[in-house]
């Protein structure tokens, strides 16, 4: 019985570890001839996996994208920035942290994701994910306007819900890509710019020109 948790612990690493291999051939087999393309025993022979352990780790292709998605968009860079502003009481600069956050995101994604997005531009599943992933980043903003609201501070001229589509559009993969990947802005510079006109946009004027520490 002693021996129990480490049997345990020694399967879950080998499922972590199958899981990892599957995301690792997805990618790359992604990348090369685009999510269509690439079927699921081609996947699983790729990662030295059976069928149906893929099946039972993602259900579909399509979870084995989200998964990808997930990994890239929401990885390590991407919890430290999230933590900062968390930890951020200023109504004003958890709207100028969003820059932060935004960039982690797509930064990762980027680095992750370039090649499968080029392969997979028009693929069915991708626009899907891709809409779920901004409806929850439209929800995972609401409460720094909120916030921004309660404290008096939201610019005058705007309600709560423009100002949520005004923070939600400015901090869109669009306005990265535009700016980051042709424009050929840093993404230093990228960040600091939008965490400006965050403020500007958002912010009532007394309180817009104050500084901003991200």
């Amino acid at each position: 019985m002693a021996r129990q948790p480490y049997r345990s612990k020694a399967r879950a690493q080998a499922a972590e570890d199958r899981r990892r291999a599957v995301l690792a051939s997805a990618s790359r087999c992604f990348a090369e001839r685009g999510i269509d393309g690439v079927t699921i025993a081609e996947l699983a022979a790729d990662a030295g996996v059976g069928v149906s352990t893929v099946y039972a780790y993602f259900e579909s292709k399509e979870g084995i994208v989200r998964a990808l998605m997930q990994q890239a968009l929401f990885g390590a860079r991407y919890r430290a920035e999230a933590a900062r502003l968390d930890q951020e009481g200023d109504p004003v600069l958890r709207i100028a942290g969003t820059a932060a956050v935004a960039c982690a995101i797509y930064e990762g994604e980027a680095e992750a994701l370039g090649l499968l997005r080029g392969a997979s531009a028009f693929a069915p599943s991708l626009r899907a994910i891709e809409e779920e992933f901004e409806a929850l980043r439209y929800t995972m903003q609401e409460s720094r306007i909120t916030a921004l609201h309660e404290a008096g501070l939201l610019a005058p001229e705007l309600t709560v819900d423009e100002a949520r589509r005004i923070l939600w559009a400015l901090t869109g993969r669009d306005v990265f890509r535009n700016l980051v990947g042709i424009a050929g802005w840093s993404p230093a510079r990228f960040r600091s710019w939008l965490a400006k006109t965050l403020v500007d946009q958002l912010v009532a004027p007394e309180r817009s020109n104050l500084d901003r520490r991200r």
